[in-house]
This record gives structure tokens, sequence and C-alpha cells, in this order.
């Protein structure tokens, strides 16, 4: 493998709570990085201006300084070829974008969203897989001009050869060969002139100097499409490496639907950032048993990016808390161990704002654990008999529980203000009042049906744990309304 002047970097979107699968693609390019004397660059891949927030950015930079990992290049650190935020480039990309339309490697499209739809309709009812048609791909000069002059909305789609294939070297999967034939004619400019990831994404690779580019192996398919803009453009790709996804033990893939995905989930939880680096580097070497223990070092040194496996990355939660327990146990001194939990509690202001919140609330002070304890808890020991006592009957919590957790997903800026908006919203949906939807959600987030205050103490636990303990009370509610059939 070719490593001179390794340049690498990882590109998240900001379009959601920061995924552990993040974490393991970035440590891949950080180990190689550093293995090979490079540099590792973060960059924002912001283009999808519906979903990105400021909020969701600060969580993705904020959840990879968590886990250790240093970026010499990046939206918060500057350097050479910034900016490093997609939606601060926009201009750069229409000159590569129009080079290509000029060149034929790209034709203006004029589909509308009604079209389209139809389109896709009559695809799926003949059962062919989705894809553009080329209506629009041999438009004259002169027509394209004059409904552009008119104002009539474009995007700007990539041309595909019909037939043959796109052969490349993948440094994980080797020789690849896919038809052009299944490649679809993607769009690169949308309408309101911003590129779409894959435009986007190889301008900056190449204006950015990437040597290797190194993610997940859903992108695989996407390479085609990548290489015909290099050609077009007459740039050189990068090298390719696509990693085996992380999955649960049934193969399926890890989703934050199953099961708690989020870094802060494990941050909240008391897991060590140097424990998860540790367990998710094991995916990229080869070690005897007995040798799992390593600091980031020693994963830099056994790095060998030429013996990768496709196999897939298996989630094992019981091997990573074995691997924290370890942590905990054999790698830090007494003091260092204080420090951290302190730390650890002190996280987020949770423990701070949990004692502000429960100060009106006690008459001892040893009655402060039970009463905020499920702040800091792993798990608040849920049973059907958490929910005996209240009001609603097991089904109706049960659809309580249910809806607000879907909902819950919809807000964009999680704080106090829009968890009490948008539970007020879904009561008013849901035809009941606030005070019937309140209490389950007392017992699913703190166990308790006397606690702190909810959309204080749901804001101060955070999406990713809220998220989980909804989860774990619809599976207690769901097994309570079954048996009561």
């Amino acid at each position: 493998m070719t490593t001179s002047g390794v340049r690498v970097r990882i590109a998240p979107s900001p379009t959601g709570e920061p995924h552990v699968g993040t974490a393991y693609i970035a440590l891949f390019n950080y180990l190689f990085a550093k293995k090979f004397g490079g540099e590792f660059i973060l960059r924002i891949e912001d283009t999808d201006a519906t979903r990105s927030t400021a909020e969701f950015e600060q969580k993705v930079l904020d959840a990879l300084k968590w886990t250790g990992l240093t970026w010499s290049e990046g939206p918060d650190v500057g350097g050479p070829y910034g900016p490093y935020r997609q939606s601060e480039r926009k201009d750069i990309y229409r000159p590569f974008v129009e080079q290509m339309v000029r060149d034929g490697g790209a034709f203006r499209c004029f589909c509308t969203p009604e079209r389209l739809e139809q389109m896709r309709e009559a695809q799926r009812a003949a059962g062919k897989p989705p894809g553009y048609d080329g209506h629009c791909l041999n438009l004259k000069a002169e027509e394209v001009t004059a409904r552009m002059e008119a104002g009539e909305p474009s995007v700007v789609r990539l041309k595909v050869p019909t037939e043959g294939s796109c052969d490349f070297h993948d440094g994980v999967y080797g020789d690849v060969s896919i038809p052009w034939e299944s490649v679809d004619m993607q769009v690169l400019l949308k309408a309101d002139g911003m590129p779409t990831y894959h435009m986007a994404n190889v301008v900056d690779d190449h204006l950015m100097k990437i040597t290797h580019v190194a993610r997940g192996e859903e992108w695989l398919a996407s390479v085609p499409k990548h290489i015909l803009i290099y050609k077009h453009l007459g740039l050189e790709p990068p090298k390719f490496m696509h990693l085996s996804l992380m999955r649960n033990h049934d193969k399926s893939k890890l989703s934050k639907r199953k099961n708690p995905t989020s870094i802060s989930y494990y941050s909240a939880l008391g897991y060590l950032p140097e424990a998860l680096m540790n367990f998710l580097g094991l995916f990229f070497i080869q070690i005897a048993e007995g040798e799992e223990l390593l600091t980031m070092e020693e994963l830099i040194e056994k790095f060998d990016p030429d013996n990768l496996s496709k196999a897939g990355a298996i989630f094992d939660i019981q091997k990573l808390d074995w691997l924290n327990g370890r942590w905990l146990r054999e790698k830090l001194s007494p003091e260092d161990f204080v420090a951290r939990t302190l730390d650890w509690a002190m996280e987020n202001d949770r423990l701070v704002e949990g004692l502000k919140l429960a100060q009106s609330r006690v008459t001892k002070l040893g009655e402060l654990p039970p009463l905020a304890g499920f702040l800091l808890a792993n798990d608040v020991g849920l049973t059907p008999a958490s929910f005996g006592g209240l009001k609603t009957s097991p089904a109706e919590t049960l659809e309580i529980v249910t809806t607000v957790q879907a909902d819950l997903e919809k807000i964009l800026e999680w704080n106090v203000t829009t968890i009490e908006e948008e539970l007020r919203a879904i009561s008013e949906r849901m035809g009941k009042k606030l005070r019937v939807v309140t209490p389950p959600l007392f017992v699913a987030v703190s166990g308790s049906q006397r606690s702190l205050p909810l959309f204080d103490s749901m804001a101060l636990l955070g999406r990713s744990v809220v998220r989980q303990r909804l989860k774990v009370a619809i599976q207690v509610l769901t097994a309570m309304a079954g048996a009561q059939n």
C-alpha cells in the first residue's frame, strides 16, 4: 500500500447524535495517519441544510474530542485547505460542476418532483430498481439555455456510461467490478445551488489533497460515481478502503432503533473513552488472546491496514463492559479513579443541576440518592410494578410512551423549552391532558413516580439516554399489556 504523504479525513454529517460508527471510522483514519506519519483531518459535511444544525455539529466535535482523537485541520482549528464546513464552501463547487456540464460529463435536468415520483412509482410497479430514466439527457443546448433564462428550476445530473463496468481496487475488498447499468445518474448540484454529497465529497477530497478515503462499506456502491466525477474533471482519485459495518450479534446493522448507538450514551453511562477506543481498535489489528487491553499507542503500533477483515465488526457490549472494567481496575490509580468519577458525574452539569432541582423536594440530604440517583444510573430497574400506581391502563400507558418516543426524535435542539413544547404538542395531538401524559414518562425515565421535574430531568439525561429508557419502558409495558389481553 502506497503511504507517502498520507492525508486522511473523517467527514461526519451533523444531522443527529454522533454514532459509535463515526468513532469507529474516525479511529481507523486516525490510526492510519499516525502509523504512516500523515495528517488526520476533520471536515463537516453539512450539505443537508434541512437536517444539519449547529447543535449537532457541536455534539460531533464534543463526541470526537471525548474519544481522545485529535485532528490537525478542521472547522475548530483551521488549516491551509479551509473552510472545513461544506456549507461555507458553496461557491467552490459550481465551477467544477459547470466544467462537467461543458465537457459532457453532466447535464441539466428540469424534471419536476411530481414527474420523478411518477417515474419511481412506475419503476416500482414494474419491479425495476429505482433510478433516473434519462428524460433530460439529450436536450439541445438551445432548449437548456432558454429554459434556464426563463427561470425554470433545474438540477445537474451525472452522465453515466450505459455499457461495461467500473473496475477499481479497494484496500479491503480487493478488485471490485460494478456494472454501469446499476449506477444512477446522480444529482450533483441541487436546485438551490448546493452540491450533493457525492459532488462535494470528490471536490473537497481533491482540494484538501486527501490521499486515502477510508469509510463504511455502505459507500462501496458509490465509488463508480466518484470515479466518474474524478475522470470527468481530469483528477486522480484517492486510494479507497471500505470498512465492514458495525453489526449486532445477529449480523443486523447497528441502529438506534435496536441498540444505544450514540457516543454520548456510552459517555453518560460511565464508559471510559480509552476503553471504547480500545474496543473499537481491536477490529483493526491481529492479536493473541490475552493481549486485548491496549492503549492508543499500542493500537498504533499493532495497526496493519493490509490485514483487515471483511467479516464484519460485531459490537459485543459484553466485551466492551469487560474491557471497560479492566481499564477502571488496571489502568487507573485510586486518585485517577476518583477524579474520573467526579468528572463523569459533573458531565453536562448533571449532578449540579440535579441537586438544585432536588433542593425543594427533600427534608434531609439522605433522601437525595433515591430522588436524584436516576440521573447517574445505568438502569433504573423498571418492572411492571413501577407502573402499577398510574391512573392509565398498561395499554394507554404504552400508547403514551410509544408516541412520545417517536415524536421526541423530531426535536432538533434538545433543551427544557423544546422538550416541554413537544410534550404539550404531543398531548394535544393525542387528545389528552398533559397531566395524563407526564406520569408514565416520570416512571420511564426515573424509575419512580416521585422524582425531579420531568422536562429538566429529560434535558439533563440527554437525548440518547432518554431514548434508551423509553425503549426499555416500552418493552416492560408491551409485556404488561399482552398479559392483560
